[in-house]
């Protein structure tokens, strides 16, 4: 597939999954984390997967609670389309079983409504190391190579809800 591929629906082959889009009060910027379990700079946003039956809105609460620590936002908006993506080759063998060439994720936009400090990424099974607000402009150069049309794409998406 290479590069970030839209759809309406899921693409088969691929783990269907939630984005968050997590702005500040503020809205004028983004929630990322390093991610734990590799070295080096590996920022991203919150991520997941959707259960079989579940709603978006509700996977993306759930995921904000299990990596975050906190589901306190607003939903602003949701994605009008999938965005697909295939992870390289090396970890695709590793992640899942195989089962999956990479990700299809629908993105959802959430403005925080808590405090900073009611931010946790040290749960139970910690996802981050580290997190911080970026503004969205940000988000194409800190990402991982791999997911970066995927991240272009959805900032100018959402464009109008951080301008």
């Amino acid at each position: 597939m290479g590069g970030a591929q839209h759809s309406d629906t899921p693409v088969v082959g691929y783990r269907p999954c939630v984005g968050i889009f997590l702005l500040d009060r503020g809205q004028r910027r983004v929630f990322v984390g390093q991610r734990a379990d590799v070295g080096g700079k590996a920022w991203q946003m919150p991520q997941g997967g959707i259960d079989p039956g579940e709603d978006p809105v509700v996977a993306a609460r759930r995921e904000m609670r299990e990596e975050i620590g906190t589901d306190r936002a607003t939903h602003l908006a949701s994605s009008k389309v999938w965005r697909s993506y295939d992870l390289p080759a090396d970890l695709a063998r590793r992640m899942w079983g195989g089962r999956y060439r990479g990700q299809t994720q629908l993105w959802l936009a959430f403005r925080f409504e808590g405090a900073d400090e009611e931010i946790r990424v040290d749960g139970e099974h910690p996802e981050f190391r580290a997190w911080q607000w970026i503004e969205p402009v940000w988000l194409p150069q800190v990402i991982v190579p791999f997911k970066r049309d995927v991240y272009l794409s959805v900032v100018d998406e959402f464009r109008d809800l951080w301008r």
